[in-house]
């Protein structure tokens, strides 16, 4: 598990291929403006992120596909953590865009080419 400030598509790759090969899961704290990358499941990410006062409404859980960096296709919003009756999200994916755009912005500024 990593907390980074900033991360290369190269580093994202070399943690894919230990662990899932193609992706890296990811939990995003977007008040802190906080990315956790290289767990096994965002669960671990997430339980960090709150031991390190977090709050659980502005955590999200995703999946960044190195391949696919410059795409819409890099970030996947695609979590068990995402589930929130209370916040109107209904299912793993993020189903509110303003979230998913900030989510996309926040990513943007950490990982880099």
């Amino acid at each position: 598990m990593k907390q980074v400030d900033t991360i290369t598509v190269t580093e994202l790759s070399e943690m894919a291929q230990k662990m899932y090969g193609n992706l890296v899961k990811g939990v995003v704290d977007l008040k802190k403006k906080a990315l956790v990358v290289d767990v096994e499941m965002h669960v671990d990410a997430e339980q960090f992120l709150l031991e390190n006062g977090s709050m659980q409404d502005d955590l999200w859980g995703i999946n960044l596909y190195h391949a696919k960096f410059g795409t819409e296709e890099f970030i996947e919003f695609d979590s068990m953590i995402n589930i929130r009756p209370r916040q109107q999200n209904m299912s793993r994916g993020v189903e509110d865009e303003n979230l998913r755009k900030q989510i996309t912005l926040l990513v943007e500024a950490k990982v880099k080419q």
